[in-house]
């Protein structure tokens, strides 16, 4: 198992983040992501059923799966057993982030100023999510972090649409942003997969060279 985010992103740089309430929604939802073009999401594990939904979208053979809103070692272990390939925290938290060494899983601590990201550099995680991204100044935020610490690598999320997407993919920076746009819960209550599909395709191309 890498723990290398980048190796195991291989590429992909938008990460669909997912929020389902429904376990019955995950299989047709990972079917639409796939159509669209997703080869990379994060499950959040915000809802009482998030590891039924992991387990059965990291069964689907299209997607990597990430565990995200974890906040405890226990839910990183939970996350893992369940099929998490990576892990992603809203903050930076020792105890995860030993956790996930021991499990052998990237993980992506969240950091909003440069006093957190310079703890996580010290940690030896040159990978973060800036969040909420938007809430604090998105792009601008992010470029003048990225100044002084050139070797950080960043995976925004938080408030990011797609009228954001391309700024922040073309910052050298970035390594893959993340958006709840293109599967919302309402999306699901409906069971609007075809929007799912078109607005993952569009996310998609935008993020190709």
């Amino acid at each position: 198992m890498t723990t290398d985010l980048a190796g195991l992103l291989d590429g992909a740089r938008i990460i669909p983040v997912l929020t389902v309430p429904d376990p019955a929604t995950a299989a047709p939802l990972a079917d639409a992501l796939t159509t669209g073009g997703a080869r990379c999401v994060e499950v959040t594990f915000r809802t009482p059923d998030a590891e039924h939904v992991l387990k059965t979208m990291a069964a689907h053979g299209g997607l990597t799966v990430g565990a995200g809103t974890i906040l405890t070692p226990r839910q990183a272990e939970r996350a893992v057993t369940a099929g998490a390939r990576f892990i992603v925290s809203p903050g930076l938290d020792a105890e995860v982030v030993a956790t996930c060494r021991e499990l052998g899983v990237p993980v992506v601590p969240g950091i909003a100023t440069a006093t957190e990201l310079m703890r996580a550099l010290r940690t030896g995680i040159d990978t973060v999510k800036l969040f909420p991204a938007e809430a604090i100044g998105g792009l601008q935020t992010l470029r003048a972090l990225a100044a002084p610490l050139p070797q950080a690598r960043f995976m925004p999320t938080g408030g990011i649409g797609p009228d954001q997407l391309p700024g922040y993919l073309a910052h050298p920076a970035v390594l893959a942003v993340g958006g709840s746009w293109m599967a919302t819960p309402a999306h699901l209550e409906h069971g609007d997969y075809t929007e799912i599909s078109r607005l993952t395709a569009q996310a998609v191309e935008r993020s190709t060279p």
